[in-house]
């Protein structure tokens, strides 16, 4: 046998190897609508995270799969948390309908960013309103909370720290205005700020960004009530989110692992923000692109350099306090298939951003 036919039995003998290995371990699994499914994972109860992946954002069958695994998390294994990959200001429009909270100033239309059915579609808003009377009759520490993980809403996030500041200290808010005016023009394209400063046409907002936080994070002490607590988290978390877009869209041009890797680290340090303001038992359930979500390290991703949430939690979300429970606090799974296809009509997003304004505040 020559050296070319040797090659091909031996990648057709290794090909086989790993599909015996991948069928050892596969279970077969009820339908969604059946209760038997979410069942089938009960043996993540005892995890403190939970990571549910998509293989293509707005899939149906994978939604409705991530969702059901979730109601059964919240309802039999006491999950409080669910940390979507989306903008952070968005899903805190969210948080407060379904935490029962009273509404804020944002008007701009919850998850209208690109892709707009990534988040705005009919299996999120069935989730949303079943989270909402899951928490009716609990006390508020008590219910389930819906945060974003994400870093693409700049011009949002500023906006929220302004109304932030407007509303508890005016002086407060004319100096933020000073130094987030460096960002003013960039606001709806912050792409084009990164492009300024890669091309030496304006001087990078780093510092002021910077400061803003640190100013903002200096407050903390002066919040009393749990509902003032609510409001400082959430204008804090923008600030965060502020200065990591700026970052973000400056390195962009750098190269995809670079700004990969900001993005990823800033999900993460977001992720441990909601859960330790939950308190140290507060378990949660993430859902993002498998991409975010497996394990980086085991794939080409890692072999260039990039990390991810996967790759991280298992390692860093309880090593400072906790270094003897590291292991076996988190899960992972994701959701994909060998065949098919992924159809986007033009009026389903639309339609599902019509449900969303209904129902939602």
């Amino acid at each position: 046998m020559d050296d070319a036919g040797t090659s091909s039995w031996g990648g057709m003998q290794r090909a086989k190897e790993a599909a015996d290995a991948i069928r050892c371990f596969c279970e077969p699994l009820p339908e969604v609508e059946d209760e038997a499914f979410a069942r089938c994972f009960d043996r993540f109860g005892s995890a403190h995270v939970v990571l549910l992946g998509e293989a293509s954002h707005g899939t149906s069958e994978f939604y409705r799969a991530r969702a059901a695994i979730t109601r059964r998390l919240i309802e039999h294994h006491g999950f409080r948390i669910v940390a979507v990959e989306a903008d952070w200001p968005d899903a805190a429009r969210m948080d407060r309908y379904v935490r029962h909270r009273p509404g804020d100033a944002y008007d701009e239309e919850a998850f209208a960013r690109f892709p707009t059915w990534m988040w705005r579609n009919a299996e999120v808003e069935a989730f949303v309103e079943w989270l909402r009377g899951h928490n009716a009759d609990r006390l508020p520490q008590d219910r389930t909370a819906f945060r974003g993980l994400d870093v693409y809403s700049l011009r949002s996030s500023v906006s929220a720290v302004l109304d932030y500041l407007d509303r508890v200290d005016p002086e407060g808010a004319k100096a933020a205005r000073q130094r987030y005016g460096c960002l003013t023009p960039w606001q709806s394209e912050p792409e084009r700020y990164g492009r300024a400063v890669l091309r030496s046409e304006r001087d990078p907002c780093e510092d002021a960004v910077a400061a803003q936080l640190r100013e903002l994070l200096a407050r903390q002490l002066d919040v009393a009530s749990p509902e003032e607590r609510e409001d400082y988290f959430d204008a804090a978390q923008n600030a965060r989110v502020v200065r990591a877009a700026e970052q973000y869209y400056r390195i962009m041009y750098r190269g995809s692992t670079e700004s990969w890797n900001l993005r990823d680290r800033h999900m993460f340090d977001t992720l441990r923000s909601v859960i330790e303001a939950r308190g140290p038992n507060a378990k949660a359930v993430v859902w993002a692109q498998n991409s975010h979500i497996g394990n980086a390290s085991a794939t080409a991703m890692g072999w260039q350099g990039e990390f991810n949430i996967g790759d991280v939690v298992p390692h860093r979300l309880w090593k400072r306090n906790h270094p003897h429970r590291v292991r076996h606090r988190s899960r992972h799974g994701g959701c994909g298939r060998r065949l098919g296809r992924a159809d986007a009509g033009e009026d389903g997003p639309a339609l599902a951003g019509r449900l969303l304004r209904t129902r939602l505040p």
